[in-house]
């Protein structure tokens, strides 16, 4: 059964990197929780994350208070 785990597709997907760069404390709460969401613990904190719809639709809430890196 273990072979079976290793022998999956595993798909290479693109990856986007994105800086918390501006505090979220005078922002609405479902701001602060798409921050959380994006796996954001600190200040000018840069965090990978595969390149996807839903993750961009997450940047395109907080444009504000991340950025993306290139």
């Amino acid at each position: 059964m273990a072979e079976k785990k290793s022998q999956a597709k595993v798909q290479t997907q693109a990856k986007i990197r994105i800086e918390y760069f501006k505090s979220a404390i005078c922002t609405p709460e479902k701001h602060k929780k798409v921050i959380k969401g994006l796996g954001f613990t600190r200040l000018r904190q840069i965090v990978e994350r595969e390149d996807t719809p839903s993750v961009r639709g997450m940047v395109k809430v907080v444009p504000h208070l991340v950025r993306i890196v290139e």
